[in-house]
């Protein structure tokens, strides 16, 4: 029930964005040329939503600079994401790769349906193990269950259109950023509640029948992200497993994930006698 409460909402979300800045650049359109540019300028912002949820999960992987993974290149990893996609009811998302190296990964598109997919960097599949690798996986995938992705992937090509925006401002760049940077971010926060990434981490473990593989992954990728530098726009911050951008300068105003130490202390919490599991394991 919950979980159901959770998709209406964030579809509600998406719709609810959709009237609002139609109904602006419409009120924009009213006021600069009478109801046909109000008509001109709603339709366009229709349009544009229409394009967005079609190509949102190629948009955003372009974006980023990912490639499709061929399943030749990593069979296993395909399997791990279809054997998953089954179990969560919802298409086998595509698969892409990011050529850096920071352990990293995100999610894109529209849902459940289809016409989403799961991009991964070069630096996590060095680190991650199979576990972690797994449990990475159906996190990314219990928000495409939930249509998590394609509220978050409306709203950060939104957030970062607005960032990007200040870079046209030539000398008014820094003055352009410091309007429109908290105001992408304020637009992030009031949208994407870190109760996602809880939720999406329940879901995970259920997938996987065990949280131990994402609690692994989540603090094995704090460690990690700490001895390779990241570059990118804060803007994206949603995107990812957790935060990969130190809470300092721009990067402190996107802040939408729950801490690490307790996301880890929920997954733990899902079967506490994990510890003595380990000492029966080991004697």
């Amino acid at each position: 029930m919950q979980g159901r409460l959770l998709i209406v909402r964030n579809v509600l979300k998406c719709w609810l964005l959709l009237v609002v800045v139609a109904g602006l650049f419409g009120a924009l359109g009213w006021e600069l040329g009478g109801y046909r540019v109000s008509i001109l300028f709603s339709g366009s912002i229709v349009l544009l939503a229409a394009a967005i949820y079609a190509y949102a999960d190629r948009i955003v992987m372009g974006m980023l600079g990912a490639r499709e993974l061929l399943q030749a290149e990593a069979p296993v990893l395909h399997s791990t994401v279809e054997r998953l996609s089954l179990r969560a009811g919802v298409v086998r998302p595509r698969l892409y790769v990011l050529a850096d190296g920071y352990p990293r990964a995100l999610s894109s598109g529209r849902g459940a349906g289809g016409g989403s997919g799961i991009a991964l960097s070069v630096g996590l599949m060095g680190v991650a193990s199979p576990a972690e690798l797994e449990g990475i996986f159906a996190h990314e995938i219990a928000h495409i269950r939930n249509r998590d992705v394609l509220l978050q992937t409306v709203v950060v090509i939104f957030a970062t259109s607005l960032v990007e925006l200040s870079r046209v401002g030539g000398m008014l760049q820094r003055w352009l950023l410091y309007v429109l940077a908290p105001l992408a971010a304020s637009f992030e926060a009031l949208l994407l509640s870190p109760k996602r990434e809880f939720a999406a981490d329940r879901v995970a473990a259920d997938l996987c029948d065990s949280p131990h593989g994402l609690a692994d992954a989540l603090l094995r990728l704090e460690q990690a992200a700490e001895l390779v530098a990241f570059s990118a726009s804060p803007a994206t911050e949603p995107l990812y497993p957790f935060n990969p951008f130190m809470e300092e300068g721009l990067a402190a105003l996107f802040v939408t994930h729950p801490p690490i130490e307790e996301r880890v202390r929920r997954l733990r919490r899902l079967d506490p006698d994990w510890r003595d599991k380990l000492r029966t394991e080991a004697a």
